[in-house]
């Protein structure tokens, strides 16, 4: 059965990984996508190491699978007439430019809506369209750190840490996935188009929901290892004796309780029960520390591998791959290639018990569908070869599929 999307169709003008990590979700789903991509000034994600046998960037061709790609040269003066005229045949546009730069291209909501007054148009920036930094440079650092999740993740001796993970980009492809489904609904309600406006710090905050509640509400004011989450309490990582780290997440008492008596120190569960009080929970942690350093990773596994008290490894990635309850979900899933040998990549991470996600092929080169998409759209082959030979498409025209 075709996925869930099959009948959505989108145009991607998005780089790097708030914009692409959306319409990959919308992409998985069915939805068609359409990437429109520059000729001459690559997305990063081309470029950005590791490599696969291939020669391709393993993070490209993960976050544009399933899509299409389109080369133009948006400065081009015909550019946003051939826009203009595949604008109909789509459902959703998707942008990640600065505000402003879409309309200076005369390729802004305003416009596209008059072509398609169904449109749904989605703008991902990094603050917005509106305010004081509207038009100021960022990345996921700045948002999470702007955002206030940085005031309270990291260490007390040490402050902030960055996160292995782009939270604020991550949260951003999320919420734009959501917000575009949402105006799908709408308009299948009421036929009406509108215009999405998503600041990825925006995002961040949001994700900081906790946080800011508590502060909202209450006035809290959370800092470096003050919260039973952020390691004020004894739910933590613990370094064992070959150097790895052990998770121990037991906050409910019958959980702490069983991991007391596995590490063979009942006498402190008394003093886990109020998570609050931070001067407790930081000696309880030391001591913790200490009866967790005299055995390897292994051996606390096999220790704790039949009791239920929230306690864990930390994995590296090819033990999380190998792991049998990742092998049970089969969230890694084989991507076919129509140049070279399939690639494994992290799938779609809802199970749908009737439409399945559909993997069509990795991330393809820039411009692998441009003559396709646009003869598609109606274009001809004479208008295309006048186009080429204008420098549209920044490139010989006759080697682009």
């Amino acid at each position: 059965m075709p996925g869930p999307l099959h009948a959505l169709r989108v145009l991607d003008f998005t780089t790097l990984l708030p914009g692409p990590f959306a319409t990959l979700l919308l992409a998985d789903l069915g939805a068609e996508v359409v990437r429109i991509e520059s000729p001459d000034r690559p997305d990063l994600m081309h470029l950005a190491p590791p490599y696969d046998e291939t020669g391709t960037a393993a993070g490209h061709a993960w976050v544009h699978r399933s899509k299409r790609s389109v080369v133009l040269d948006l400065k081009h003066p015909e550019a946003a007439n051939v826009v203009r005229r595949l604008v109909p045949h789509y459902d959703v546009v998707v942008e990640g430019f600065r505000p402003g730069v879409m309309q200076r291209l005369g390729l802004d909501y305003e416009t596209l809506a008059t072509d398609n007054p169904a449109l749904i148009y989605c703008s991902i920036t990094g603050y917005g369209q509106t305010g004081p930094y509207r038009t100021r440079a960022g990345h996921d650092l700045n948002y999470q750190a702007l955002s206030g999740l940085l005031s309270h993740s990291g260490r007390r001796e040490s402050g902030p840490v960055p996160s292995g993970v782009p939270l604020a980009d991550m949260a951003g492809g999320l919420f734009a996935a959501l917000a575009i489904l949402a105006a799908v609904v709408h308009r299948q309600r009421t036929g009406e188009g509108q215009y999405l406006d998503l600041a990825l710090l925006d995002c961040a905050i949001a994700f900081n929901g906790l946080a800011v509640s508590g502060f909202l509400a209450a006035g809290h004011l959370p800092g470096y290892e003050t919260e039973p989450l952020n390691g004020g309490s004894f739910y933590d990582c613990y370094r064992t004796r070959d150097g790895r780290y052990l998770t121990v997440a037991g906050l409910e008492p019958k959980f702490w309780e069983g991991f007391c008596e596995a590490i063979g120190r009942p006498e402190l569960a008394p003093y886990g029960y109020n998570v609050w009080d931070a001067a407790v929970q930081q000696r309880l942690k030391k001591e913790i520390q200490q009866v967790i350093a005299t055995r390897t990773l292994a051996e606390w596994q096999a220790i704790f591998s039949e009791r239920d008290v929230c306690v864990e490894p930390v994995l590296t990635l090819e033990e999380m791959t190998q792991h049998p309850q990742v092998q049970a979900r089969a969230l890694m899933v084989t991507v076919p290639r129509p140049d070279g040998p399939a690639q494994r990549q992290v799938g779609f991470p809802v199970r749908f018990s009737k439409t399945l996600p559909d993997y069509r092929h990795v991330g393809p080169p820039p411009g692998a569908h441009t003559r396709k998409v646009l003869q598609e759209a109606g274009f001809s082959e004479e208008e295309l070869e006048t186009l080429a030979a204008e420098g549209l498409f920044g490139a010989d025209f006759s080697a682009i599929d």
